[in-house]
């Protein structure tokens, strides 16, 4: 299975874009925002867990990160709130649950083999840093091997010039809404762009995002999709 797996192509999905779809597992459903492979896949998801429902015990092949949207996600390590920051790395395992229903941002199959730390940050309770930019905060989670994720805190009435990101960059919106010359984007859209050029974010209102960049390529997406179907198949056989 191919879904927006050409990582040299800007791609948007917007609240109400993509359909849920129902994974394997009872009351547990996604909406694919790409994907390359089956149901062990290098992918991008959202996943909503109903009230009560759970996930086998499992072993993550390829890592897995995870960011707490709503509700609140368990497993036998914790309890995580919406707000919450997760990486396991590769090989970890766990058998997520969760009494009370969550929706999650999720990315499997996307760690460097030498990035080993587990991570978790409660980010509603986290320090936010002011940026060389008034108005513009950020608060790191995470970073290895020049690849980053921060969240982004835009004040009203902010513009922001982005400079090129040569390894490319994800974002979704968490709350508020921003814009940019190819569109506006409200809480809730994801955005993948291969990078390699100069924009400029403007947010009326304010807004949050989550922003991952570094691990894409403008030129490779299909050396990526082989490098990750090898990878895959190995895992799988």
């Amino acid at each position: 299975m191919k879904i927006r797996a050409d990582f040299s192509q800007r791609v948007v999905v917007r609240p109400g874009e993509a359909e849920w779809v129902a994974s394997p597992q009872l009351g547990v459903d996604r909406i694919m925002l790409d994907r390359i492979g089956a149901e062990i896949a290098r992918a991008t998801s959202l996943v909503r867990f109903a009230p009560g429902s759970f996930f086998p015990h499992h072993e993550h092949g390829g890592g897995e990160e995870v960011f707490v949207l709503e509700g609140v996600f368990e497993d036998e390590y914790g309890r995580y709130p919406a707000g919450a920051y997760l990486r396991d790395p590769i090989g970890s395992s766990h058998a997520p649950f969760t009494k009370e229903g969550c929706t999650l941002f999720v990315k499997l199959w996307q760690f460097a083999p030498d990035d080993k730390a587990r991570v978790v940050i409660e980010t509603l309770s986290g320090a936010w840093e002011q940026t060389a930019t008034a108005g513009l905060a950020i608060q790191p989670l995470h970073a290895f091997a020049g690849v980053s994720t921060i969240l982004a805190r835009m004040a009203p009435g902010l513009r922001v010039e982005r400079p090129p990101q040569q390894g490319g960059e994800e974002i979704l919106v968490l709350g508020g809404r921003f814009s940019d010359a190819e569109g506006a984007y409200p809480a809730g859209a994801w955005i993948r762009d291969p990078g390699g050029r100069a924009h400029e974010l403007f947010s009326e209102h304010g807004c949050v995002l989550l922003v991952k960049s570094g691990h894409l390529s403008q030129n490779a997406s299909e050396d990526l999709a082989k490098t990750f179907e090898r990878q895959i198949a190995k895992a799988s056989a």
